[in-house]
């Protein structure tokens, strides 16, 4: 959420920003409603101190022995009043918080303008793409050749957009979350945290997944319960509602869940394969960080996820979104691309972003420095990363042509008995 007080006085800049994310901004209705919820407190305020100053009134003259029954009556018409016009005002006060929660984030100055995509920037690449002597099949194709991806019998389970691995993959996948919260933890000074997979919906709206992304939610029936989209959600609430001590930041938090999305709006988008699914397994990195320090935890968090895939020998590129190209949420993102040498092109697997005050905001979560002063706190997260994307990448990026899969040297640990899928 953003500050009431800076919309108020930068709207031209807010509008600016907030439509070259693609949101249009009505400021005209902002100023009406800001100014009518201004109003509406002023007058409140004025008619709780007239009670007040009649309340003394009528306790002097009661002392005095004169009449009070005259200003009686005028206070009881009062408190109707105020009655009235708090009624009034709680119904503003809620319209007003739902356009507040529905503006996105403001982008940092470093983020290239664009509408779409095609204006990102590649920031840097690392590693080198694989030669093959022989066309590289898709993930799914060898997946299936080994019959141990099925995602005919998983749609029977299920529907569509759902996996069953079995036998190696199954392993391959359980290694990579054990392997990449162990690369975070001991070697990223990350605290590992296994949160809750269901949330409040309060949770929801601190990260600025609710109002907006209703439809992309699993909602749990009769109950304000909603599957997780993403454990970025739980891990930022931890400090909800909370003052954190300036000394503790950066704090540093990760986190393996499965995580559930409609994938409202992507309808025939990455239908094939494991790439775009409703249930999938991340590992999540979290920071809440000292607002002059974000942007410098916003490089060393790429950083760490970037760690992942070069311990697994996966060319990729970091991208820097342009600004019609970001999250609701986020300020600055990177995502990191892996490449798929079946598709002959990159595919995200990892955003990187800082949300600086937006969530904390939402969530109320502010530290406090040693001189007393509070403030909010920054929230950055990114994937650590994506792992059914992960297994789809090394499927592809190391796969054999008799369609094995040679395992990637810093797993073989994981795979005493054998070298190939």
């Amino acid at each position: 959420m953003l500050d009431t007080n800076f919309v108020r006085n930068n709207l031209e800049q807010v509008k600016k920003k907030v439509e070259a994310k693609g949101t249009p901004f009505a400021d005209d209705r902002f100023s009406a409603m800001d100014q009518r919820r201004r109003r509406l407190l002023t007058a409140n305020e004025e008619l709780k101190n007239k009670k007040n100053r009649l309340a003394k009134e009528t306790g002097k003259l009661k002392k005095s022995g004169a009449p009070t029954r005259e200003l009686e009556l005028q206070s009881i018409d009062l408190s109707k009043l105020i009655v009235d016009q708090e009624k009034e005002l709680a119904a503003v006060e809620a319209e007003f918080q739902d356009f507040l929660l529905n503006i996105p984030n403001l982008f940092h100055d470093s983020v290239p303008l664009g509408a779409d995509s095609s204006a990102n920037v590649v920031v840097r690449q690392w590693g080198d793409k694989p030669r093959f002597a022989f066309t590289p099949r898709p993930h799914w194709e060898i997946g299936e050749m080994s019959a141990e991806l099925d995602l005919a019998r998983a749609a029977k389970l299920s529907g569509s957009r759902f996996a069953l691995s079995f036998g190696g993959l199954a392993r391959l996948e359980r290694a990579l979350i054990d392997f990449m919260l162990t690369v975070q933890t001991q070697q990223r000074g990350y605290m590992e945290v296994l949160p809750p997979f269901l949330v409040k919906g309060e949770s929801l709206v601190g990260t600025g997944n609710l109002p907006k992304f209703k439809d992309d939610l699993f909602k749990v029936e009769n109950y304000d319960l909603y599957l997780i989209p993403t454990a970025e959600v739980p891990l930022t609430n931890i400090h909800r509602d909370e003052v954190l001590d300036e000394s503790l930041l950066p704090i540093k938090y990760a986190a393996y869940t499965p995580c559930f999305r409609s994938e409202a709006g992507s309808h025939g988008k990455d239908i094939r394969g494991i790439i775009r699914q409703h249930q999938f397994n991340k590992i999540e990195l979290l920071k809440f960080a000292h607002p002059d320090r974000s942007y410098e935890e916003l490089e060393t968090l790429t950083a760490d996820a970037e760690a992942v895939l070069q311990q697994l020998g996966l060319h990729y590129r970091v991208v820097a979104l342009c600004s019609g190209d970001l999250s609701f949420s986020s300020a600055k993102t990177y995502d990191l691309e892996i490449w798929m040498p079946a598709r002959n092109d990159f595919l995200e697997i990892s955003s990187c972003s800082n949300f600086e005050a937006f969530q904390a905001r939402r969530a109320r979560i502010k530290y406090r420095a040693p001189d007393g002063k509070k403030d909010f706190v920054h929230t950055l997260n990114g994937s650590g990363v994506a792992v059914g994307r992960t297994v789809a990448a090394i499927m592809e990026n190391y796969q054999t042509p008799e369609g094995h899969i040679r395992i990637p040297e810093t797993l073989r640990p994981y795979f005493p008995d054998r070298e190939t899928i």
